[in-house]
Parts: structure tokens; sequence; C-alpha cells
């Protein structure tokens, strides 16, 4: 006899409840339908993930527990069915016998319409952008309970995600008797996590000499991508099988009674940049349906970083939804009306050209009096800028299209951006992306079309230009700025990795070079503050993994 399990790697959207209890009870009825006899839903499938400040409003916490009792009835009729729903509990919430100032993050079993088991979570991360101790309490128990067909029942060990990563859950769930192990989880993607996660749950499944199945979510949520990337491990560790990443599957495996084998199709593994592209493309996606936003817009400039941004932007949205602005200043290269011109034709959204130029004029004209006898400088630039976010904030304004804007995280991290000028917009899609990585990305997207969309969207010359932001005649970025192959490795090693200014130095890099990358890093602190939330693609952005004062003197 076998047992066949589903994963609903789904979509959920923070705080649509019903929404989100019809996905669970759609997935339990076509799982039911196809044999399966245990549902893994994953972490807070109930209310979403991350609900944030929401899990400290009473009405909200409530919600949730009404909506448990909802999907436990819809779903009573499924006999011999067993669902496995993530869920808040706790505060003053009616189903909760616990002190009115404890929340846990639970899941519980949900059999016939009966709840069967209710866990709560044990370790409680509050590291990276995890907060969860400022909302939960951690659980105690352990949760062992049975799934599948009378006289042939499997023995499920229940685990919410961090509990994973430590050795005494699972164990604990073994020694109460469990014959595989159930991780339910809501993991942040970063490059690299998916494969991370399936070496851990290896060592879980080694230690205990249990399979295991991992159930993960996929979808946006602000800042925040999850792959879905779900999996099963053998008792030795050995992948068994792997669902599509960045896609809602209803993944199924089939364990043998005992968990003597366990199997299921295998996706292959993914390039980096397979990865990077689909977790843009989905953070993009998700940021602009879930707020409602009707589309997008940019400012196209003839550069690498609004060209990546504007095929990321098509790949997600279609082009009927993505509108293309090019505004000209006096500084503007003909080779780059040129690319933004050809880009946006490759690409078949909207494009349109507005010269900066008698706005530009004006501003001198006005300010005349009090400029007179000081050289232009940065001022200059940044008033160019800011009449270009003027501009694009306008047609937001309008049509109701957020703007995307186009600025990466070597710009950020040195400040290399104007406040209210190409900093403004909603979404920062790649924000959390290096330069040279801008780059990388960029011949990989026109050697691969995995929308379907646009075949070598980006023109060359845009990705082999020497980039410049064409606020000054002549002007490059290597004129304020170390080269980007140097200055990016010394942003990973100083604000990725935490590694002092000293040890950076000794590794090869000029104290000059070294000095001046991580002190415009403190500088900038303020505007990083103001800039608009961005899609999180590295163990560290600057968002909530990044939490520096602004007034700081230490230099170390």
């Amino acid at each position: 006899m076998t047992l066949k399990i589903c994963v609903a790697q789904l979509n959920f959207i923070v705080g649509d409840l019903a929404g989100n209890v019809q996905k669970i009870r759609d997935a339990a009825q076509e799982s039911y339908a196809q044999g399966a006899r245990l549902l893994l839903t994953p972490e807070l499938s109930i209310c979403g993930y991350a609900a944030e400040d929401l899990y400290l409003r009473p009405a909200f916490m409530r919600a949730c527990d009404d909506a448990l009792k909802a999907l436990t009835e819809q779903i009573a009729g499924l006999k011999g069915m067993t669902v496995v729903v993530g869920h808040p509990q706790g505060g003053d919430s009616r189903t909760s016998s616990v002190s009115v100032s404890e929340r846990f993050n639970c899941a519980s079993v949900l059999c016939e319409g009966q709840v069967v088991a209710t866990y709560a979570k044990r370790e409680l991360p509050n590291y990276q952008v995890f907060d969860e101790r400022r909302y939960f309490t951690p659980g105690n128990g352990v949760c062992v309970f049975e799934a599948g067909e009378a006289g042939s029942k499997i023995k499920v060990g229940l685990l919410i995600c961090e509990d994973a990563w430590f050795e005494a859950p699972a164990r604990l769930a073994k020694e109460a008797g469990a014959d595989i192990l159930a991780v339910i989880n809501a993991s942040p993607f970063h490059m690299g996590k998916g494969y991370e996660r399936e070496a851990m749950m290896a060592e879980r499944c080694v230690a205990t000499g249990l399979p295991l199945v991992y159930a993960h979510l996929v979808g946006g949520q602000d800042e925040l991508v999850f792959e879905g990337h779900s999996f099963a491990l053998s008792a030795d560790g050995a992948v068994a099988a792997r669902a599509p990443s960045f896609k809602e599957s209803l993944f199924e495996v089939e364990l043998a009674s005992k968990g003597a084998d366990i199997h299921g199709a295998i996706e292959p593994v993914r390039s980096y940049e397979a990865d990077v592209w689909d977790a843009l493309v989905l953070g993009v996606r998700d940021y602009i349906w879930k707020n409602g936003f009707p589309g997008a817009l940019l400012g196209l400039s003839g550069g690498i970083d609004s060209a990546v941004v504007l095929a990321v932007s098509v790949d997600a949205l279609g082009a009927d939804k993505v509108r293309t602005v090019m505004m000209p200043s006096p500084y503007t290269a003909d080779i780059s009306w040129i690319d933004a011109r050809e880009m946006a034709q490759r690409m078949g959204v909207r494009y349109d050209e507005i010269s900066i130029r008698p706005e530009f004029e004006a501003f001198k004209a006005s300010l005349a009096a009090d400029f007179s006898g000081r050289a232009q400088d940065t001022t200059e630039e940044n008033i160019q800028a800011r009449i270009r976010g003027t501009l694009l904030m306008a047609l937001s304004n309008k049509f109701g299209s957020i703007v995307l804007t186009t600025g990466n995280k070597s710009e950020m991290a040195t400040g290399y951006c104007t406040l209210y000028g190409d900093m403004a917009g909603g979404f920062a899609v790649i924000k959390d992306l290096l330069k040279t990585r801008v780059f990388a990305l960029a011949r990989w997207r026109n050697a691969n079309n995995p929308y379907a969309t646009c075949d070598n969207p980006i023109p060359e010359r845009i990705i082999t230009r020497a980039p410049s932001a064409e606020l000054r005649a002549d002007q490059t970025d290597q004129d304020s700025l170390p080269e980007y192959a140097v200055l990016d490795s010394i942003v990973e090693r100083y604000m990725e990795n935490d590694e002092s200014i000293e040890a950076i130095v000794a590794s090869g890099f000029s104290a000059a070079d070294v000095d001046k990358v991580t002190r415009l890093i403190k500088l900038n602190e303020y505007k990083r503050r103001q800039s608009p939330v961005g899609i999180r693609l590295s163990p560290r952005s600057f968002g909530k993994d990044w939490r520096y004062p602004i007034t700081n003197r230490f230099r170390a």
C-alpha cells in the first residue's frame, strides 16, 4: 500500500483569507480526486506570509480563526483526506486556550470536519528578513499524526520551516513514531537558497533515517519572493522528487508503507541566472497584480539597467502593459536614442520621447541669480534626474501605471543615484542586483527566452558600451566610482558578508578603493531609507536585511 501526498505549492495573498481558503479547498478537492490522501500547504497559508504587524491586530487573529473553521467545514466531505494548513493562533483567538499575550505560528491537521491536531512552531527565526519573535511565542510540543487509508496508515511527523534546520524537532518526531517528516515552509528566496535547503534537509533525513517532504510557498510579497522548489528526499538524503520553481503546482509524491520508498517527478537543477530572472519576473508580476496596478512604466535611457528592467517587465506583464519613455537632455548621446528605440521596438512596447531640455533651461533660469558665479556641478545633474522623475510620476498619476525604477545595488550602495530623481517610483526591480550581475543577466536573457516574449531583446551595444548617467558631457560611471568588478566585490564583502575594511584590504584591494566604497555606503544610508521597496535576491539586501543608523561615525 502507498500514500499519495500532494504539496499545494500555491501563491497566497496576505490578508485575503477567503481567497486563500478557496485555493486550499480547491487544491484539496483536486488532489483528492487524483488519489492523494494527504495535502500539505505552506507555512501560514491561511493568512499569507508574512502578515507582519497584522498579527498584532485582534480582529485579524479572529478572522484567521474563522477562516480555519470555514476551511475545516468545506473539506469535511473528503472522506479519509488529511489536510495540513498553516495559520496563526493565539492572542484573543476564540479557538485558543493560551494567554492573550501569546501568539503561535501553527499548523493544524484537518480530517473529516475535525481539527485532529495543532502544532506550534518551535524555532522562531530572527535574522535576515525574519522577525518572528516580534509576533510569536515558540511552541514546545511534538506532532505526529496518521494519514492514509484504514489499515495502512502512515505516521507523519510535522515540522514548520525553521524547525527543520535544528536537530531536536526532527529527532523528537522520530522518537514519537514518525515514519516520514513533513515540513511546511515559507522561506524567502535568495540566490542558491533552494539547493541549500535540499542539503540541510538531507542532513535531517540521514540523522533520523526518515524520508522527508518539503512543502514550500511560491509567489511575491513586497520585497520577498518565494520560489516554490518543493521537494521530497529519501531516507538517505537523496532527492526523490522536485517541484517546478517559481510556478504554482500541485506536486505529488508517493510513499510506500513505512517509508520504504518515496518518489515523484524530479525537475532538473537550474542555473543561477534562470533562478534570478524568474525571481525578478515573479516579483514584478505579483507586486503589480496583487496591488491592483493596470501596468508599468519606466524611463528607458538606452543604458543597461533600464534595458534589463524593461525585459523583465515584458516577461512579467506582457508588452501591452508596459510603457517606456525616453527623456533626452542636452547630454544624451545619439546612440542612446537609437538603442532605446530599437529595444522598445524589439519588445513591442509603447515608446514615447519627451525632451527635458525646456524644463532644464527653465530651472537654470529660475536659479540663475542664486547660482551666479558658481560652476555647474552635481546640482545641475540632479535637476535633470528630478525633472525625469517628475514626468514619470505625472504619467503614473494620470494613467495609474506604477513607475518601475531602474537603479541597481551598486548604485544604491554608493549613492550614485538621485533622491526624487531616478529613485522616484513605486517598485525598484533590480535594487538588489550588483552592476556586474546586471550585465551577466542581460547576456543570459539575450541567449534565452523563457517566457516566449522576445528573442535577443537587448541590443548588443547597450551591453558593451561604457555605463553613463549622461548628466554632463562625456560622463562615465567610472569618473566617480571604481571599476564595477572592484566596486561590486567590495560591496559584497563589506555589506553582504560583514568583512572588515582591514580584511578587505588584506585580500588585495587598494586601501583607497575600499575606503571610498565603504565611506559611500555609510554616507548614503539616508537615501536608501527613502527608496522604493525592491526585490530581494541576495542573502543581504538593502531592506529588512540591512538596518543601519543614518547618524553613524563608526568606520571599521
